[in-house]
C-alpha cells in the first residue's frame, strides 16, 4: 500500500497517445463540471481530486497509499501557504471596512475628478489592483464594480469595466499567490533552477507590465469609445505606463509580492498628480457628480461562488434621498448597517455620524463624500492617511523581510522548516527522489504570515480593538470556508497528476506539437482560468505540463511556465465565477451573457497579443527578455 512508486508516462499499452486519453480525464471532469453542468467549485475540486486518485492507482499502478499521501501533500500546500495569504490578506481589508476607513479611501479615488472615464482608471484599474494584490479571487470585482454603480456608471458598464480591469494584476494577486503555486509545482516537475518564485515573478513581470499599458485605453474606450480615447489618452497613457514600469520594477527589483501593491499605488499617484495639472474635456453625459449617480441594485449581501475563492460579499446599497450608502465588504457583522457605513445620525451635529454601538465617533462618522440631507461632509486628512496606512505597512514589512540579510537569516531553521513528506517515496523517471515530495514550512517569513503582523499594526492605526479585530477574523474563515475546501482539493488533484505522472503523458503528447507550443502556452492557461476563474488554480494543474513540454520540445521551460501565468489573466474576465459576481452585484443576475458579450472580444485581443509576446520572447527576437 506504501510501496515506493517510479512514476511512468505510458501505462498503457506503451503508448502516450493512449495513456493521455486516461490522464485528462480529472481536468476533463473539473472542466466539464464547472463550465457545462454549472456544480459548486469547491464540489468539482473534490469529485475531479477522486477522478485523479482513480487514474493514479487503476491506470499508472500507483499504490493507494502513495496517491492518499500525495492528495494530502497537496492539500497541505493548499492551506499553507496558498490559504495563508489569502485568508490573512482579506482579514486586513475586512479591519479597513470594519474600521470605516475603506469609504474613506474610496471616497479619496472618487474626487480626483468628476470625469467618469478617469473615475474608471482610478477604480477599477488603480484601486482594482490594489484589492487584487491584497485579496484576488474575485474580490476586486465584487468591490469596483459596486464603487463604479455609486458612482454613476450603467450596470453593464460598470460590470464590464470592473471585468476588464481585472488581468494585469492577476498574476501578482493576493501577495503573488499565483507564482507561489506556479514555482511549486513546476519546480517539482522539471529541474530548472530558475522555476523559483523570485525568476518567475521577473518572467511575469517582463510580460503583463505590457498589458497594463494597453488596458486603461482599453478602459475608456469601453466607456465612451473612440472620444474617449481621443479626450482621455493622456490620463490612460499615464496610469498604463506608470504601472507597467512599477510592475516590471518591482517584480524583477524589489518584491514578488509586493509587486501589484507598489504598481497600483505609483499608478494612481500618477494619475492624481497629471489631473492636477491637465483635466480632459469632460462631455456633460460623463461629468456627473458621485451624489447624482444612482444604485439600482437592492441593498443586501450578494454571494457569489469562486472558483477557488469561496464566497466574495459585497453589500450594494440603496439611496436615502442623495446619499449613496454602497458599502461593499466581505461579509459584515450581522448589524443592520454593515460596517463602514453607519447611519446618519439626524440629531449630530453637522459631520458627525453613529454607529449602533460605538462609543466614539468611527472616521466615517465624521466624513461621507456624498451628501447627506443637502449637506456635504469631507474627509479630514489624518483619516485619509489612515485609509492609506494599512498598505503603507504592508509594503514597510514586506520590504523588510526581503532584504537580503533578512531573507537569508529567515530562510533557515528554526524560522523555515524543511522536511520530505511523512511516507511519501517517489522516484521520478530518472530513479531519484521527486523534489516535490519535500514539504517546505516558512512559517514565518511566509507571506500570510507577515501579513498577520501587518493585520495588527493595521488594527492598531485604524484603532479597531481586539476584539472587532479577532471576530472579523473569524468571519473571514467562516466566508471563505468553501474557498479553502476548493484551494486545497484543486491543490491536491495537482498533486497527485504531477507525482503518478498523469501530467508527463500529457507533457509528452502535446510536446508533438513542437516549437508551435511556444505560441500554444498562453491559451492553455487562458482556458484554465476561464473555466476555474482563478489563475492560481490555472497555475496548480497546467504549471508542471507547461515545464514538461518544454523540456520534451526543447522550448525554455521558464518562458513556458510564466506564459502559463500570463495568459491565465486574460481568461478571468469572462470565466463563468466572476461574471456570476459582476451579474449580481450590478443586479443583472441571469443576465451573464450581455455581459459575457462585453468584454470576450477584449478578452480575445489581449490574449492573441500576449501569445505574440510569448512566441517572439521565444525566439532571437526578444529572447534577451528571459532572464
Amino acid at each position: 500500500m506504501f510501496d515506493q512508486f517510479t512514476v511512468v508516462t505510458d501505462p498503457v499499452g506503451d503508448s502516450v497517445a493512449l495513456s493521455a486519453i486516461f490522464a485528462v480525464l480529472p481536468l476533463l471532469t473539473l472542466f466539464v463540471l464547472l463550465g457545462v453542468m454549472k456544480v459548486k467549485a469547491w464540489l468539482a475540486g473534490v469529485i475531479s481530486l477522486v477522478v485523479a486518485l482513480i487514474v493514479a492507482v487503476a491506470v499508472y499502478a500507483m499504490p493507494v497509499g502513495q496517491a492518499v499521501l500525495s492528495a494530502t501533500e497537496g492539500a497541505a500546500f493548499g492551506f499553507f501557504p496558498i490559504l495563508w495569504i489569502v485568508i490573512n490578506a482579506i482579514w486586513v481589508y475586512n479591519l479597513t471596512v470594519e474600521s470605516g476607513h475603506f469609504d474613506v479611501l474610496r471616497r479619496s479615488f472618487e474626487r480626483v475628478s468628476p470625469d467618469m472615464r478617469i473615475q474608471a482608471i482610478i477604480i477599477a484599474f488603480c484601486f482594482g489592483a490594489l484589492l487584487e494584490a491584497l485579496a484576488g479571487f474575485g474580490t476586486p470585482v465584487a468591490i469596483t464594480v459596486v464603487m463604479l454603480m455609486a458612482l454613476g456608471f450603467r450596470p453593464i458598464h460598470a460590470a464590464s469595466v470592473s471585468l476588464l480591469a481585472n488581468t494585469a494584476p492577476v498574476a501578482f494577486g493576493a501577495l503573488a499567490t499565483p507564482i507561489v503555486t506556479l514555482a511549486s509545482v513546476s519546480s517539482g516537475a522539471n529541474p530548472d533552477p530558475r522555476l523559483t518564485v523570485d525568476t518567475l515573478g521577473a518572467m511575469v513581470g517582463r510580460q503583463t507590465p505590457i498589458l497594463a499599458v494597453v488596458v486603461p485605453l482599453m478602459l475608456v474606450a469601453l466607456v465612451d469609445g473612440r472620444r474617449g480615447i481621443r479626450q482621455t489618452w493622456p490620463a490612460a497613457l499615464v496610469a498604463g505606463v506608470s504601472f507597467g514600469l512599477a510592475q516590471f520594477v518591482a517584480a524583477n527589483y524589489i518584491s514578488v509580492p509586493l509587486t501589484d501593491i507598489v504598481a497600483a499605488l505609483v499608478s494612481a499617484a500618477a494619475v492624481v498628480l497629471l489631473v492636477r495639472v491637465w483635466r480632459p474635456v469632460t462631455p456633460a453625459d460623463l461629468g456627473r457628480e458621485p451624489e447624482t449617480a444612482a444604485v439600482p441594485a437592492a441593498r443586501g449581501a450578494v454571494d457569489a461562488e469562486l472558483a477557488g475563492a469561496g464566497t466574495v460579499r459585497a453589500a450594494t446599497g440603496t439611496r436615502s434621498d442623495t446619499t449613496s450608502t454602497a458599502a461593499p465588504g466581505l461579509g459584515g457583522s450581522g448589524r443592520e448597517t454593515p460596517p463602514g457605513d453607519p447611519r446618519i445620525d439626524e440629531t449630530a451635529p453637522v459631520g458627525r455620524h453613529r454607529g449602533d454601538d460605538d462609543p466614539e465617533p468611527r472616521p466615517t462618522d465624521q466624513v461621507r463624500a456624498a451628501t447627506a440631507g443637502g449637506r456635504r461632509i469631507a474627509d479630514t486628512p489624518a483619516e485619509v492617511a489612515r485609509a492609506y496606512a494599512p498598505y503603507l505597512i504592508i509594503i514597510a514589512i514586506f520590504s523588510v523581510a526581503n532584504l537580503g540579510a533578512v531573507k537569508t537569516a529567515l530562510a533557515k531553521e528554526p524560522w523555515t522548516v524543511k522536511f520530505a513528506w511523512p511516507g511519501l517515496d517517489i522516484l521520478g523517471g530518472n530513479g531519484k527522489p521527486l523534489s516535490s515530495v519535500t514539504f517546505t514550512f516558512n512559517w514565518l517569513p511566509a507571506a500570510g504570515t507577515l501579513m498577520i503582523l501587518a493585520g495588527i499594526l493595521t488594527a492598531l492605526v485604524l484603532r479597531v480593538s481586539a476584539g472587532r479585530a479577532l471576530r472579523a477574523y473569524g468571519r473571514t474563515y467562516v466566508e471563505l470556508r468553501y474557498a479553502i475546501v476548493t484551494v486545497m482539493a484543486v491543490l491536491a488533484l495537482a498533486y497527485v497528476m504531477n507525482q503518478s505522472g498523469q501530467t508527463n503523458t500529457l507533457g509528452a503528447f502535446l510536446a508533438a506539437a513542437g516549437g508551435a507550443f511556444v505560441f500554444l502556452s498562453a491559451i492553455l492557461g487562458w482556458i484554465g482560468v476561464a473555466v476555474t476563474g482563478s489563475d492560481t488554480s490555472a497555475n496548480a494543474l497546467f504549471g508542471a505540463l507547461q515545464v514538461q513540454t518544454a523540456a520534451r520540445a526543447g522550448l525554455d521551460p521558464l518562458l513556458l511556465a510564466a506564459a502559463n501565468s500570463s495568459g491565465g489573466v486574460l481568461g478571468k474576465m469572462i470565466s463563468p465565477q466572476n461574471l456570476a459576481i459582476a451579474a449580481a452585484a450590478v443586479g443583472m443576475a441571469g443576465r451573464e451573457g450581455e455581459i459575457f458579450r462585453k468584454v470576450f472580444g477584449w478578452s480575445l485581443v489581449l490574449l492573441l497579443f500576449m501569445c505574440v509576446l510569448v512566441a517572439l520572447q521565444g525566439s532571437p527576437v526578444l529572447s534577451w527578455m528571459v532572464p
